[in-house]
């Protein structure tokens, strides 16, 4: 009874600690100011510079300031974020609150062919740092025909310095305030104020103040005229040419972007931003201090409430001999304290939902366990269960990392988690049931079998894309998967990309790039990149390398280690006849003629630029979105695979690694890593979930 009472006494006790000091830090404002410009190339280090934006002139050029024979003016849409993200409100059960921020910016709008003036500038706060494809013309990068007829899911609030006349604008001139659509709640025509934006034939500069009061939620724009670039600042107007009351926790996520967009219609206008100033108050999440400070409040609290417990119910005892606890209480126990605990499922109930886990039920089997389809009848609903194998520490720690990664993740591109099961050393994960499998069950079927048709390739590659990005940029903290590979993509009933199979994903601090195992290397051969062997870490570069692994074994139809006209990887037979001037080639057989060129062409491209041998050249996700869009051209990609050279310079999202120089060939062949799992070539997968 002592041990039943303390044990419920001590974990109410150290919610209640743990809510306090969750309540006390979170409410914490921290100050955020910068003064940019004039603008130059360093700044690509700190702003997210989505093409075809561009930083030239000592100005950020937010749509492009320079024609040629193959790129126009016209109809371009474009963003420049700081790619830093901020805390803009917190949410608590006692009394919300909203961080204020002050900016203001330097901006001239010129037309160069003094024709008519092309849509606009804005500044805003956006959810990410993606560029909405096709929100060009009078979407002014914010938004676009889709998102902007589902407005409440865009999340973005903007100011907009408009410059061309839509039927609710009140006229071709005019500043408003745009609320996740880009019809503004509140406009100001700025010709009773002698302001125009986009003069004809000269450029006005003007500086523009945005405030917004986070106690009394109210936004407020003011605009002056500067005479000269070089001239001083102008003093704020005392009055706002436009005021509103706004809500941003009804309006823009809790964790947000600032920058500028912009967009060109038919016509064309040159959109420069030259300085920018900006103070936001914002809150911090606990971090480190938390941590800290929940040790000693934890540690001198609950020592407290034990002597407390053991003088008020322990006359009769003089002594307990203290029991270690079994790991299974353990794991139990943190289970139970995981945020939003998902569903705890009755061993029994998935016993009987997959017939005593019959092998006619199995759906896969890899290094983590096996995975088997069930049925719940009651609820009428299909499960995949996981069943860990390995019954022991480790798996207790494979088996708590994927559930702690995913618990938390919410995306229609990631395999959704149901609950979980620990009952008698078993350990089990129950996940949705994928009708169509895993993807290489389609892209690697006998010889009758009609081949995956190529609208739904890509489908999948543009889905999958859309998960890595919310891993290593949307998500709370920086999430590498690194096991990207065809045999962890499922597939639900419209073929709708899944991504699956998070044993060895792994979570990064506030401020780590990599992750590195105890073990050496995890993954398998053909996905992982080359400085993986040398650093034993992975970084959200190597999961880009993965992905580009995964894209050539899509449009190909061959696995990455495939060995192929002499080569031990696909990638380099794909690479030699990209040399050649005959990249389509590699396209899968099967397909015939069944495919579209353009877009074959513009990903077999972005599979190479992902398998670029250095980390530091790879594309991130953001760009890869676009690219797959086609709303961004690839990268250039040379004729010859470049040799791996280690060290690279500064490569990106990577610890620097004191090591020496080390170049090798094409082929990674000479390397034996540890523990890397395979496939065979007659389709076995080693992992489904």
């Amino acid at each position: 009874m002592w041990t039943l009472t303390s044990k419920f006494i001590l974990i109410d006790i150290a919610s209640i600690l743990y809510c306090f000091l969750v309540i006390v830090e979170g409410a914490k404002l921290q100050t955020f100011t910068a003064e940019y410009g004039p603008f130059n190339e360093t700044y690509y280090d700190i702003l997210e510079v989505i093409w075809p934006a561009t930083i030239s002139s000592g100005a950020l050029q937010v749509t492009p300031d320079a024609a040629s024979s193959d790129f126009k003016l016209s109809n371009k849409s474009a963003r420049v974020l700081l790619n830093q993200r901020f805390k803009l409100w917190e949410e608590h059960a006692s009394q919300p609150q909203l961080a204020s921020f002050n900016t203001s910016f330097l901006f001239n709008v010129f037309r160069p062919f003094n024709d008519t003036a092309a849509e606009g500038l804005a500044f805003m706060i956006a959810p990410n740092l993606l560029l909405p494809p096709g929100s060009m013309g009078q979407f002014l990068g914010l938004t676009n025909t889709m998102g902007d007829t589902s407005d409440t899911a865009n999340r973005f609030v903007a100011v907009e310095l408009d410059t061309s006349r839509q039927c609710f604008d009140p006229d071709n001139n005019h500043v408003g305030i745009d609320v996740n659509n880009i019809k503004s709640i509140k406009t100001e025509s700025l010709a009773p104020h002698n302001i125009t934006i986009a003069p004809i034939g000269m450029a006005k500069f003007y500086n523009v103040w945005v405030d917004y009061d986070g106690l009394n939620m109210v936004i407020d724009v003011y605009i002056a005229e500067q005479p000269e670039i070089t001239s001083p600042t102008p003093p704020k107007p005392g009055s706002p040419i436009l005021s509103a009351d706004l809500d941003l926790r009804e309006h823009v996520n809790q964790y947000a972007y600032l920058g500028f967009s912009a967009s060109t219609g038919n016509a064309s206008q040159l959109n420069r931003v030259l300085m920018w100033n900006l103070t936001v108050q914002h809150f911090s999440d606990s971090g480190k201090e938390l941590d800290k400070w929940m040790k000693i409040m934890l540690g001198a609290g609950l020592a407290v409430l034990v002597l407390v417990l053991v003088f008020a119910v322990g006359f009769g005892y003089r002594y307990r001999k203290l029991r270690t606890v079994a790991p299974s209480s353990n794991l139990v126990g943190a289970l139970q304290r995981l945020p939003a605990t998902p569903r705890e499922f009755k061993f029994r109930d998935l016993k009987k939902a997959t017939s005593r886990f019959d092998e006619k039920n199995k759906l896969g089997q890899g290094g983590f366990g096996m995975v088997y389809r069930g049925m719940l009848v009651k609820e009428n609903m299909e499960i995949a269960v996981k069943l860990f194998s390995r019954e022991n520490i480790k798996g207790q720690h494979d088996f708590l990392s994927e559930l702690t990664i995913i618990n938390r993740l919410r995306h229609k591109h990631l395999v959704k988690l149901l609950g979980w099961c620990h009952k008698k050393g078993k350990l089990l994960l129950v996940y949705e049931y994928m009708p169509n499998g895993s993807l290489d069950k389609h892209l690697f079927i006998g010889p009758n079998k009609e081949p995956l048709e190529w609208n739904l390739r890509y489908k999948i590659i543009s889905g999958l894309a859309l998960a890595l990005h919310y891993l290593h940029n949307e998500y709370d903290q920086k999430v590498v998967h690194r096991d990207l590979k065809a045999s962890n993509i499922m597939l639900d009933s419209d073929f709708n990309a899944r991504l699956g199979d998070f044993g060895l994903a792994r979570a990064l601090d506030n401020g780590r790039t990599s992750y590195a195992e105890a073990e050496g290397v995890l993954g398998t051969m053909g996905y992982i990149a080359p400085e993986c062997f040398l650093t034993g870490k992975a970084t959200r570069q190597s999961d880009i390398y993965a992905f580009g692994a995964v894209l050539l074994e899509v449009i190909c139809g061959q696995r990455p280690g495939t060995r192929i006209a002499g080569f031990q990887f696909l990638v380099d037979w794909v690479w030699l006849l990209h040399r050649d001037g005959k990249l389509l080639e590699v396209v899968d057989q099967r397909l015939g003629d069944n495919y579209i060129v353009e877009e074959a062409n513009r990903l077999l491209l972005l599979g190479l630029a992902c398998s670029h041998p250095s980390a530091s050249e790879r594309p991130r996700t953001q760009s890869i979105l676009q690219m797959i869009s086609g709303a961004m051209p690839v990268p250039y990609v040379p004729p010859f695979k470049p040799a791996f050279v280690w060290p690279a310079g500064e490569p990106m999202d990577m610890d620097s690694v004191n090591t020496v120089s080390i170049t090798t060939s094409d082929s990674v062949s000479e390397w034996s890593p540890k523990n890397l799992s395979s496939e065979n070539s007659a389709g076995h997968t080693d992992s489904l979930v």
